[in-house]
């Protein structure tokens, strides 16, 4: 049996093992494939992985010898489930491998908010601190979080995950998500709809699935809903934000900042509208990168190719 993984580099830059494909089959790895190059990097492969790399209805009528896709990532929409299914070919993602990474980085931005930290490190090396007339200084306004209120759109486990520490932090927690589990709500953390969320928040992070009802959530009417000031963060999908509705609105000072790791089009364009707001920090998707969440998600991905292989099926985005 021939495994060939088409974009491996960006899960395992070197710091990994693929042993674990490696004793189920004959495996080749590619760092990176171009699209014109799916079909002849696959050729009589039957196991397929992609992290980014699309494999298209044309790919799979052409390389016949596919019985299985694996997606390195938990989205999938780069794969063409359907035209897979119509070959009998089940599709498997990684559905939960990063819930403490990701929940960790969107506290991570929110600090980096509120106290610029970074920005601070960089002015005492260039020198500002020993130069100083004061003992102290600070180039940004603090903030402190306790007794604010975080509004968390999208509930589900990194929605929740991210409550859970802003509460230690001294916060307290709406939640908005179609899907409600009473017994998460305490005296610090309660359901709210939409319009309470937007209206009450201090902090709104987003953790919501990219569905038609969330694409472009945080747009200019909805931030017209907000407290003066709010801050907006988001490592979930980059079209759930109107970006140039966010870029005005961080320009006029109506939002006081946002934090972004994720865009609408990535690698970012230079002309991405968040590129000429204030107070905006975007980092390059890395939320999902820790080492020990790469590691896990290599883990169930050869968990999902040992069930494929045993005759069941664990994952599977487009069941027959």
């Amino acid at each position: 049996m021939k495994i060939v993984v088409l974009d491996g580099y960006t899960l395992n830059p070197g710091d990994l093992s693929w042993e674990g494909f490696e004793s189920l089959g004959e495996t080749v790895v590619y760092d990176r494939t171009p699209e014109d190059k799916v079909a002849e990097r696959i050729g009589d492969a039957e196991i397929v992985f992609t992290n980014k790399t699309p494999v298209t209805r044309e790919t799979t009528s052409v390389c016949k010898n596919i019985k299985f896709i694996g997606v390195l990532a938990t989205g999938y929409n780069i794969v063409d489930v359907e035209a897979a299914k119509e070959r009998n070919i089940p599709v498997a993602n990684i559905p939960t491998y990063g819930t403490d990474a990701v929940s960790q980085f969107a506290i991570a931005l929110l600090l980096e908010l509120c106290h610029h930290i970074g920005e601070h490190a960089n002015s005492v090396k260039k020198g500002e601190w020993a130069s100083c007339a004061d003992w102290c200084y600070w180039k940004y306004p603090l903030i402190e979080l306790s007794g604010k209120t975080m509004g968390i759109i999208g509930f589900g486990k990194i929605g929740q995950r991210t409550g859970k520490i802003a509460q230690a932090l001294g916060m307290n927690v709406l939640a908005y998500d179609v899907n409600k589990i009473p017994e998460l709500e305490s005296e610090t953390c309660r359901y709210a709809t939409l319009e309470e969320l937007l209206e009450q928040s201090d902090v709104i992070t987003l953790h919501c699935p990219l569905f038609p009802a969330t694409r472009g959530i945080i747009n200019k009417e909805n931030i017209g809903k907000m407290k003066d000031g709010v801050m907006i963060i988001n490592n979930s999908r980059g079209q759930l934000i109107v970006e140039e509705d966010l870029r005005d609105a961080l320009n006029s000072g109506k939002v006081a900042g946002a934090a972004c790791d994720v865009v609408s089009t990535e690698p970012i364009m230079m002309d991405n509208p968040l590129l000429q707001a204030k107070n905006m920090i975007i980092t390059p998707h890395m939320s999902w990168a820790p080492k020990e969440s790469r590691k896990r998600l290599m883990d169930i991905a050869v968990d999902n190719l040992k069930q494929f292989l045993s005759g069941n099926s664990r994952n599977v985005v487009n069941p027959r």
